[in-house]
């Protein structure tokens, strides 16, 4: 959450320049994308029980978005890999600016604010080199003002640490050229890292997994308050091996990996699609769309307690009483000791993440 300096100085920018805060658009709880009955790709604003608040347009398929902590503003990513992403207004769904990557890169569908929110990261590709880069853009005008590097190759999802002074990046490990599509060019050596870093780029932590999960892409993150990070991960190699999909770590200390009883790992496919912990942090869970599966975790323990089905779940965001849902049927519902509980049916495919708006207090 953002500390009462920087909500302070959000109120202050705000009185030289009036803006909409959440509350205008319904004070939502999340960001999600999807596929509506028109055929129109849109961002939509969603309650913790589901019911749409608002939903603008998007100029094609969306992946993930960034939600700025006092204005109703969010930037929405296309598909990756895409060359762009837009910064609409969640009041009047107007586009306030599009963000293009320069030549030579494409973005990874996802980013992050500031938080003050004044400036904004985003993940790139660099395909030329095979690196990653963080690109930095100030958030009043979305003017690109520089970049470092993500500290690995093929960096994804990105978050900003309770700390406020550090980003956690994804580096997948996996090397892509937009000439090949999605192929995937260094499956041999690929080399997935969890870094962090400072708000310059200077590298703090980096964690790699051990030898023989070389080809276990680190995808998705969650950040809990105390600083536990939650990483999700997708299996490169042999469909025949039922890897970890989901780590814990703490920095300074060696990465925890989860996975649940072999009968129960095998249905996910080598994939997980996002990584949430519950709202008191004791719980956490990955979901699986191909598999149609929902793996829940004990924290403390680390062990599996509880595996749901449900058709094409992927994304995944902590309730006030535990852990939300979407699935791409239109479903949100929420998860229960006996079984989840559905709690409203879109008419739209929601697409692969649900993105928390965090207010100021």
């Amino acid at each position: 959450m953002p500390s009462r300096r920087h909500f302070l100085a959000g109120l202050a920018a705000a009185t030289l320049s009036p803006i909409r805060g959440w509350a205008s658009v319904g004070a939502p709880d999340f960001l999600a994308a999807g596929l509506f009955p028109d055929g129109s790709h849109r961002l939509a604003g969603l309650d913790e029980q589901g019911e749409t608040l608002f939903s603008v347009p998007l100029p094609a398929r969306g992946h993930a978005a960034a939600a700025h902590p006092f204005k109703a503003q969010a930037v929405a990513f296309a598909r990756r890999p895409g060359t762009f992403a837009v910064v609409v207004d969640c009041a009047t769904g107007a586009q306030i600016a599009q963000l293009t990557a320069p030549d030579g890169r494409h973005f990874y569908g996802h980013g992050t604010f500031s938080a003050d929110g004044a400036t904004f990261f985003a993940t790139e590709n660099d395909y030329e080199a095979g690196t990653g880069v963080i690109s930095v853009w100030d958030a009043q005008n979305f003017a690109r003002t520089g970049e470092f590097s993500s500290g690995g190759v093929g960096p994804h999802d990105m978050r900003l640490m309770p700390d406020e002074q550090t980003l956690v990046i994804a580096n997948g490990g996996i090397e892509t050229h937009p000439e090949t599509g999605r192929t995937k060019l260094n499956l041999p050596v690929m080399d997935p890292k969890l870094t962090y870093l400072s708000l310059s780029g200077t590298v703090q932590d980096r964690v790699s997994l051990p030898r023989d999960l070389h080809k276990n892409s680190i995808r998705h993150l969650a950040v809990r308050q105390d600083g536990l990070v939650g990483f999700a991960m997708q299996w490169q190699g042999s469909t025949s091996e039922h890897p970890p999909l989901l780590g814990l770590h703490h920095r300074g200390e060696d990465p925890r990996l989860l996975s649940a009883p072999d009968e129960d790992q095998s249905t996910l496919q080598g994939y997980a699609g996002s990584v949430a912990f519950s709202a008191n942090g004791g719980v956490i869970a990955i979901t699986c769309p191909r598999g149609n599966a929902l793996h829940q975790f004990d924290v403390a323990s680390g062990s599996f307690t509880k595996a749901f089905v449900l058709e094409d779940v992927c994304g995944l965001g902590a309730g006030t009483d535990g852990l939300v849902f979407t699935t791409g049927t239109g479903l949100f519902g929420a998860l229960t000791d006996a079984s989840p509980a559905i709690r409203t049916r879109a008419k739209c495919q929601w697409d692969n993440h649900l993105i928390p708006v965090r207010r100021p207090a």
